[in-house]
């Protein structure tokens, strides 16, 4: 005979496995530190890619203004104010990203452990029959 109350849970967990629960399950297959520590390189390298860019499109659209005025400038300046904004760039989206991804690490392990909560009282209901 069927359990409602069993089918009602299988039926929620198995939704959770299909949609939320499949991205959380990678998540909380790291620890806590190992995961955030991927994440924050992950977004170094692509917010490194992306500063190159942006600079690149900067120099080339200004590129006749940028020719002008290089013997005039002092490229050791220059080249500080490049790498203060490099490292403020980098520097920042590396905070949020560790921050984002603290946040949604959280998140994952309080949602699995409401999934194994449900486990358990699954298991439970089947060993009362």
């Amino acid at each position: 005979m069927l359990n409602e109350e069993r089918v009602i849970l299988m039926t929620r967990m198995a939704s959770y496995e299909m949609g939320e629960g499949r991205e959380n399950v990678k998540i909380g297959n790291y620890f806590r530190s190992d995961y955030i520590a991927i994440q924050v390189i992950k977004a170094v390298i692509s917010a490194s890619i992306v500063f190159a860019i942006v600079f690149s499109l900067y120099i080339s659209y200004n590129f006749e203004e940028f020719m002008r005025q290089l013997y005039e400038m002092d490229l050791l300046a220059f080249g500080r104010n490049v790498l203060f904004w490099f490292a403020g760039t980098v520097l920042g989206y590396g905070v949020l990203a560790y921050v984002a991804c603290s946040w949604r690490y959280a998140k994952a392990r309080k949602s699995l452990k409401h999934y194994y909560q449900n486990l358990k009282k699954l298991n439970s209901l089947y060993n009362e029959m």
